[in-house]
């Protein structure tokens, strides 16, 4: 049974899916997300109804979207941040810096200055990842290699200062890392530690509460603004929460969180209350 502050108040929103990690939700008024074998799905939150509009062939991870609603995919199995246009072209937009090609591309957010962060989680417990920042038109950069313990889904902070990452090992953490004036990486700060735990997807509410989706086990905290860490929703039989990734606030007032599920085939939706923070989508050309 899933708990929502002591009440079950968790739910299925579309099932048949095929596996999915990645969740966003776009300013056409759809939520998207991606399956293991490539598949990119448009879900209408409001008729419950998921349809698939492409297929990179490869393995999506993490969704971002611009103004256009083109879809920026992380494609672990493509090594790539595919491109996916509203008719559902697919191309590749990047395969990395010069001479760094991705390993394992795992989650992108843009900034307000129309810049892709992509966190490369690297090889499990080999330390080895790193975070991308993409610039409009596709040059890719390595932004930071200071956050190397598998860092996986991260989002930009309220003032668009910091990005926050969900660090699954060394120790499982949240951290914060700055955005210097000139663009480059500041600063890192551990958040919050969270013992026992796999973080893997981050998202902001409007008051600032920071909601962290835990691979292992099939959990989603909420870290408080003041600094409280607890337990939103828990599942200890891993059926309505099944390994869930990554986060979103969806719907017309941003208003229904949803995660994603790597261990079934569907979406949930958890009852907050709260309202996400609003998301940038560049218009990039």
């Amino acid at each position: 049974m899933a708990l929502l502050n002591n009440e079950t108040d968790v739910s299925v929103l579309v099932d048949g899916l095929d596996h999915v990690e990645g969740i966003a939700w776009g300013p056409d008024g759809y939520c998207y997300a991606g399956g293991e074998a490539g598949q990119i799905y448009r879900i209408d939150v409001e008729r419950k109804e998921a349809v698939q509009i492409a297929d990179t062939g490869g393995f999506i991870l993490g969704l971002a979207l611009d103004a256009r609603h083109n879809i920026y995919a992380c494609d672990t199995g493509n090594k790539a941040v595919m491109k996916i246009s509203p008719d559902g072209g697919v191309t590749k937009y990047t395969t990395g810096a010069p001479g760094e090609p991705f390993n394992n591309p795992n989650y992108p957010a843009f900034d307000a200055d129309g810049n892709l962060y992509v966190c490369d989680s690297g090889d499990w417990k080999s330390d080895n990842g790193k975070i991308y920042r993409i610039m409009r038109g596709g040059a890719t950069e390595v932004w930071t290699r200071s956050l190397c313990e598998f860092p996986n889904g991260l989002c930009v902070g309220s003032d668009g200062s910091s990005l926050f990452v969900a660090m699954s090992l060394n120790p499982p953490r949240i951290s914060e890392i700055l955005i210097a004036p000139d663009g480059s990486a500041g600063s890192v700060r551990t958040v919050v530690e969270i013992p026992g735990a796999v973080p893997d997807g981050v998202a902001f509410d409007t008051d600032g509460n920071l909601y962290v989706a835990c691979y292992r086990p099939d959990r989603i905290y909420r870290y408080s603004a003041s600094g409280q860490l607890e337990v939103l929703a828990d599942d200890f039989e891993g059926t309505i929460i099944a390994a869930p990734t990554n986060i979103a606030f969806c719907g017309a007032e941003r208003d229904i969180l949803l995660s994603a599920n790597l261990g079934r085939w569907h979406i949930t939706r958890y009852e907050t209350g709260a309202r996400g923070l609003p998301l940038q989508y560049p218009d990039l050309g």
